[in-house]
């Protein structure tokens, strides 16, 4: 699904992001990526997005060479990607229903299609009962369920979900990442970047460590640290 080859990132400040970045992960991975701040992860996750280019190396994503990609392939390319963010960036004014379909207009998906697939995806997070509800009517747990929805609408080939229980109190947050794995079951590969080293050491999957711009460790059912 991703592979990473010989990654280098050097920002126009001349910050060293990433260096000699090589990870592969398989279709259907549930992988934790953990690190310290600046360590690398962000940029990481942008990469993969196609929002900056390496310096040097190449970048694949389920076959394509997204660092060859040319701009107006760009935008069917992240279609293959869902996003999940910690901050949700819902729109305020549209509610559930609305702001699930928003992901499928943008790509020009028909009204039939749209009718499909948003019920879908909010039974699949345990939302079909809010649809009509806006925003600031849901818990920040809802509304989070809401943001997957929106990610997962597209059924993307990567879900990449950035810091997505960093504003939940811990049960909410287990309560998310039931969703995830679950999503994961069907079969979407998931690359999660974490602080939350409860959540890594409970899940017990596949954990990336990040540290100044290198992996310093790959572990199958790993933790957060050494420190138990």
């Amino acid at each position: 699904m991703i592979q990473f080859v010989d990654v280098t990132k050097v920002y126009d400040n001349n910050t060293l992001a990433l260096k000699n970045v090589n990870l592969t992960i398989d279709n259907g991975d549930f992988a934790f990526l953990v690190g310290s701040s600046g360590a690398g992860k962000s940029t990481i996750i942008k990469l993969l997005f196609k929002e900056i280019d390496p310096t040097n190396g190449k970048l694949i994503l389920n076959g394509t060479d997204v660092t060859n990609l040319k701009k107006n392939q760009i935008p069917f390319y992240r279609r293959k990607i869902g996003v999940i963010f910690q901050d949700f960036k819902l729109i305020p004014t549209l509610n559930v229903y609305e702001n699930v379909a928003f992901a499928l207009r943008v790509t020009g998906a028909s009204s039939k299609d749209i009718r499909k697939k948003v019920p879908t995806a909010l039974a699949l997070v345990s939302l079909s009962s809010k649809f009509k509800s806006f925003p600031n009517e849901l818990s920040g747990g809802e509304q989070q369920r809401v943001s997957i929805a929106r990610a997962i609408v597209n059924n993307p080939a990567l879900l990449i979900a950035d810091e997505p229980t960093g504003n939940l109190d811990p049960e909410t947050a287990m309560d998310i990442m039931d969703t995830l794995n679950n999503i994961n079951k069907t079969g979407t590969t998931i690359l999660m970047a974490t602080h939350a080293k409860d959540i890594v050491d409970s899940m017990k999957k596949r954990v990336i460590a990040i540290e100044n711009g290198t992996i310093v460790r790959d572990e199958i059912r790993g933790k957060y640290d050494y420190d138990n």
